[in-house]
């Protein structure tokens, strides 16, 4: 195995789980009920990651969904707390990352995110700059799982796809990545990745539970 490259999905994976308390300040803010409030973020959610939405058209079709509306004022705390909500990071994935860099492989980051959570998240975060590629799907107008934001992402990390694992934790992202030929690995937790990709012959350094 040629495995020249690493490429993380950052939802879920870098970050931990959404924050359940920026998650309840949404709510409130919205004023709806949460299944409402959830079918109608989610039902959007991909044309905002793709800048077909920004920002504002993105809350304002949610608030047309649910049955209400949000002045300017709610918008600019509802993009505040849906940034803070995709903020906490998976410290074991975080802490393996300068050990892959460091083990001589090329890191990429490949992310379905819209300009309001980068806008936040870049400058907050340092660690970025380990990553020789950041792929994030608003500035291609691309997203998971069109074969072009795979190729795009290997092709500026300098390998082909065959040289290059992706970790995501959405099936369907993991399956169009194997697709267009990169190796694939679904994430569901920590023990049970390196447990994957140890099964599987991966010579990447062993990724441990932080505690």
């Amino acid at each position: 195995m040629d495995l020249q490259a690493v490429i993380f999905d950052y939802g879920e994976v870098l970050s931990g789980p959404p924050d359940p308390r920026a998650h309840r300040n949404l709510l409130a803010i919205a004023g709806v009920k949460e299944e409402a409030f959830e079918k109608a973020y989610w039902a959007h959610r991909l044309d905002y990651d793709a800048d077909i939405l920004n920002g504002q058209t993105y809350w304002q079709i949610v608030a047309r969904d649910t049955g209400v509306s949000f002045t300017p004022k709610q918008i600019e705390q509802l993009l505040e707390q849906d940034a803070l909500m995709w903020m906490d990071l998976n410290p074991a994935m975080i802490a393996w990352i300068p050990r892959i860099k460091q083990a001589g492989f090329r890191l990429g980051i490949l992310s379905n995110m819209g300009y309001g959570v980068l806008g936040y998240l870049q400058p907050r975060f340092p660690w970025l700059a380990q990553f020789d590629h950041l792929t994030w799907s608003c500035e291609l107008g691309i997203i998971k799982p069109d074969p072009a934001i795979y190729l795009h992402t290997v092709k500026k990390l300098g390998v082909s796809p065959d040289q290059a694992l992706f970790i995501d934790n959405l099936e369907k992202n993991i399956v169009g990545a194997e697709a267009v030929g990169l190796h694939a690995a679904l994430f569901q937790n920590v023990e049970q990745l390196q447990s994957d990709l140890a099964r599987r012959g991966f010579p990447l350094p062993v990724l441990e539970p932080v505690a």
